[in-house]
């Protein structure tokens, strides 16, 4: 038996030409401006004119380009060779991304190609949003139906927020930050995620609660001291309104002018991108190092770790086996 695996991301530019579209299919996103289609036109292009220049910016930083899909293809290819271990070519790992390429309708033609027996779906979202999982697992599902795949059992894994590699895997990268943190006194610990309007929690999002989930999951298995005051907090917030808070920046600051080394845990993602390499780690450090702190910290994301790897594989195996999804 063939078994399809799909794992989604948002995607990013593979070069500065790239970076406007990008932005323009990102913010066209019904999920993510909630408004009719043509105030969402007029508002995309707006919001991708007042930040293109910055966004160029920040990808120029990295290279001129986005490391997403590349990290994400070689976390496709970790889970496949894992899941293959004891039947070879029983899996095969395919990389979707919403607003850049491969396209999700240019995977969901691979896997045709493929013609497998069952598909997973797989968003590399730790904790469910409307804004990301539904919105990829949305997309996902029309294209199979549109490419003739809607007889094929479909099963889908909407969060993996508590799921015990992804856990441990982040636990282990923060407590070895931690111990060189605290060469420079008490750290001042950090658990950060991708900031939400408040609209969309209050229309019942369950993102934030699974991101305390995931923060509280880390702590529980502490070895050692555990963090004193650790805080989740929120980061990339995009326009007006209200959002998610405490904002990471400034907990940051109001850590270094205390004088505490600090540590932020980027829990919302899992694999390095420019929210976690230029935001966090050049941005934000920056201006907490000039606020006094004597120590800054980003952990790194749990990219392919194998635990984290094996988790994956674990959730996998166990959603196949389910009944199929109604597409």
């Amino acid at each position: 038996m063939k078994t399809a695996v799909i794992l989604f991301s948002m995607g990013g530019p593979a070069s500065l030409d790239a970076v406007r579209p990008f932005l323009f299919r990102l913010f066209m996103d019904p999920a993510i401006l909630r408004v009719p289609f043509i105030p969402r036109l007029m508002l995309a292009a707006f919001i991708t004119f007042r930040r293109t220049k910055e966004a160029k910016k920040n990808y120029q930083q990295m290279g001129g380009h986005s490391p997403l899909l590349e990290n994400t293809q070689a976390q496709a290819q970790a889970l496949e060779n894992f899941l293959n271990k004891p039947n070879e070519g029983a899996y095969r790992c395919f990389v979707g991304m919403s607003y850049a390429p491969p396209y999700i309708r240019e995977t969901v033609a691979a896997v045709k190609n493929y013609a497998p027996d069952r598909i997973v779906l797989l968003p590399l979202y730790p904790q469910f949003s409307t804004t990301t999982s539904a919105s990829v697992l949305r997309d996902a599902k029309k294209e199979l139906l549109a490419q003739g795949l809607g007889q094929t059992p479909v099963s889908t894994i909407d969060n993996f927020c508590e799921e015990g590699g992804f856990i441990t895997a982040t636990r282990s990268l923060a407590q070895e930050a931690a111990r060189r943190a605290q060469t420079h006194g008490e750290p001042k610990f950090l658990f950060s995620a991708h900031g939400r309007p408040l609209s969309i929690v209050a229309a019942g999002d369950p993102y934030p609660a699974q991101c305390g989930q995931t923060m509280e999951a880390v702590l529980r298995g502490w070895e050692g001291e555990k963090p004193t005051d650790p805080v989740l907090c929120y980061q990339s917030r995009v326009g007006g309104g209200e959002w998610l808070q405490p904002y990471t920046l400034a907990e940051m600051i109001s850590a270094a002018q205390a004088k505490r080394p600090i540590v932020v845990v980027p829990l919302a993602f899992v694999c390095e991108h420019s929210e976690t390499i230029v935001e966090l780690g050049l941005d934000y450090k920056k201006k907490a190092l000039e606020a006094g702190t004597p120590f800054v910290e980003i952990v790194q994301t749990v990219g392919v770790a194998p635990v984290f790897i094996e988790g994956l594989a674990h959730l996998v195996q166990k959603s196949a086996g389910n009944t199929r999804e109604n597409l």
